[in-house]
């Protein structure tokens, strides 16, 4: 027996032609109008995220500014070392020496205030290089015994020439007072033993000459420790034993306000 279909039939609105929707086993799906969600949907543009900003450009700039600082930097060590090495193979630069050739103490006396005494001093000052030369101002010296200074005095200025060798004397006569709070037990200790241990300090500026050419003025300090003296008991003056003395140069760097 055969089945059979009947439409529907729907009247549009507003005079429109009216959807056929079949009934029956195996027909059509029914279809109906887009909502105002699928037409806005259908129109809009697919959102698509955007890739972050590439920084390749600014990175590969970094870079190449740093390998091309340290390739200047290197270059400029290279350069430096070089020079170096040709200013040690035509010059053979060496730093002068000073010894103690000798020293004497005359007067020495020693109270719980103040402090009297005359060293007679002698130094010798050897300049090894060929063709560097140096030019001295004025040198200040200090004799130490421990933390305390006991004498004071001062050598001229002078002239080392190249392959020179220039003794200096001087007669250092102080008499101080101490300042409140000075421990004086340990000169004292040393009085009681005989022995009394002495260092000389001397401070100055110099000049090098290369050549033809001057450097600035530059401070240096010489430091001449391990001396021994004793005490004079009458008006005769000790003498000490000065071989085997150690004198140190050191360049005095001044950095703001500290003094390397």
């Amino acid at each position: 027996m055969t089945d059979r279909v009947y439409p529907s039939a729907k009247q549009a609105a507003n005079g429109g032609e009216a959807t056929t929707t079949p009934v029956a086993n195996g027909g059509a799906n029914p279809t109906f109008p887009a909502n105002k969600a699928q037409l806005y949907n259908a129109t809009r543009p697919m959102y698509r995220p955007q890739p972050p900003p590439r920084r390749r450009h600014n990175r590969s700039c970094c870079c190449s500014c740093c390998l091309w600082t340290t390739l200047l930097i290197l270059l400029i060590l290279l350069l430096a070392a070089i020079a170096g090495a040709v200013f040690w193979v035509l010059y053979r630069p060496h730093r002068p020496s000073f010894t103690v050739s000798s020293l004497q103490l005359s007067k020495f006396n020693l109270t719980d205030t103040a402090i009297s005494s005359t060293f007679n001093i002698t130094l010798t000052a050897r300049n090894p290089n060929k063709k560097i030369a140096f030019f001295y101002d004025p040198i200040s010296v200090k004799v130490f015994s421990g933390d305390l200074t006991i004498g004071e005095g001062s050598l001229p200025g002078f002239i080392h020439g190249n392959k020179n060798v220039t003794t200096l004397r001087s007669v250092i006569s102080s008499s101080k007072k101490f300042s409140d709070g000075t421990d004086t037990s340990p000169l004292k200790s040393s009085l009681k033993n005989k022995n009394l241990p002495l260092k000389i300090q001397l401070d100055t500026k110099v000049k090098v000459k290369v050549g033809k050419v001057k450097t600035k003025k530059l401070r240096i300090r010489v430091t001449c420790d391990g001396i021994k003296i004793s005490v004079p008991t009458g008006k005769a003056a000790t003498a000490a034993k000065t071989t085997g003395v150690k004198c140190k140069l050191d360049p005095r760097i001044k950095i703001i306000k500290w003094t390397v």
